[in-house]
């Protein structure tokens, strides 16, 4: 018996594509098109004016991050927990909360890394098919409803790769009937016009929220993500966190996350912006015949009648515009459009209005 047989083996998750060309209109990964805040670039400076401080070790609690969101959303901040990215958060979720033996619960076409972190942990998971208009069937969800119990349920909202936004109403519902199960909500693009689920964590000690700066934050390439629930689950959060790594976030996450945080005005209009231009953008899908959800995300999920989603996808390529693309079943005729700027969006709609007039 070789070593190699000894080793676990896992499928990891693909993420999108970074391609090197500068040329390239990237809307393939949902990044926010628009640079960080203004107090992120004085964040940076006076961390290079604070460099001896990188020899000590950070703060562990992150508390000027920590607090400075907590002052945001207006709750304290024991009810808070960062990470290294939302990815790092939702992992260590699966690691301390999923553990009972029952299937935990998702949609069928949802995020793609929840059934490889369920693999990397051995943990059992359903996946629930969506409704008819790619909605969830909140009653899938209810254990008195179903055959089954579950040992945890996780979903985004809104929904990726979809867009679909749930009300609120409905996902009290799935929380409020699971009381012996904590409930996941990961919020990835609620900032786009959706609304959060943040005002029920005090009346429910099971709910978890999950919000990330790689989106609405401008800051994917600073990984930083925070859960925000009970003080209990926050807890048992960073008792497991700090079981193999007692440093939550590097000390220039911390300063530099904080400095994003405190721009309020910035964060409300760079994402007024995404939301203008993605409504711009849906109107003009609806004149070429696309169809989609409707989406309250910083992308677009659609589809035409008259061509495959590969044709579309190699065609948008040949013009140098990237775009999400996946072979599954259930979505293949769908591309995953990141909302960019005006101009990229415009740039994309001429090539879409190129490509579609060929029949």
């Amino acid at each position: 018996m070789s070593w190699e047989s000894k080793v676990k083996k896992t499928v990891p998750y693909t993420a999108g594509e970074q391609p090197k060309d500068k040329n390239i209109i990237k809307l393939n990964t949902n990044e926010c098109p628009y640079p960080p805040a203004p107090g992120v670039t004085k964040a940076i400076r006076e961390l290079a004016e604070r460099s001896d401080d990188l020899r000590l070790y950070p703060d562990m609690n992150a508390s000027a991050l920590v607090d400075a969101l907590a002052d945001f959303y207006g709750i304290s901040s024991d009810k808070i927990f960062v990470g290294v990215g939302s990815d790092d958060v939702l992992a260590l979720c699966f690691l301390t909360f999923f553990t009972n033996g029952e299937p935990i619960l998702f949609p069928a076409v949802t995020y793609s890394f929840y059934p490889v972190w369920a693999d990397l942990y051995g943990i059992k998971y359903k996946q629930i098919p969506l409704t008819s208009n790619m909605g969830i069937d909140e009653y899938e969800y209810m254990p008195g409803l179903t055959r089954f119990k579950n040992g945890g349920i996780i979903f985004p909202n809104p929904n990726a790769p979809t867009g679909v936004e749930e009300p609120l109403s409905k996902i009290e519902k799935i929380v409020k009937s699971n009381p012996d199960s904590v409930v996941i909500v990961d919020e990835a693009y609620i900032d786009f016009g959706g609304t959060s689920a943040l005002p029920l964590i005090d009346k429910y000690d099971n709910l978890l929220v999950v919000q990330t700066f790689s989106k609405s934050r401008s800051m994917a390439g600073m990984r930083i993500g925070f859960a925000m629930g009970s003080e209990k689950l926050i807890s048992y959060l960073k008792d497991v966190k700090f079981s193999f790594n007692s440093y939550t976030m590097n000390l220039p996450s911390i300063m530099i996350g904080k400095a994003a945080v405190e721009d309020r005005d910035y964060f409300e209009s760079t994402t007024g912006k995404i939301v203008a231009t993605r409504e711009k953008f849906k109107a003009q899908l609806r004149e070429m015949g696309f169809k989609f959800p409707d989406s309250k995300a910083n992308f677009v999920f659609a589809m035409h009648p008259g061509f495959s989603g590969d044709y579309l996808f190699a065609e948008l390529r040949k013009r140098n515009i990237v775009v999400r693309h996946w072979n599954a079943p259930a979505i293949s005729e769908f591309l995953r459009i990141t909302i960019g700027t005006d101009e990229q969006m415009d740039a994309v709609a001429a090539a879409l209005r190129e490509i579609t007039a060929t029949k």
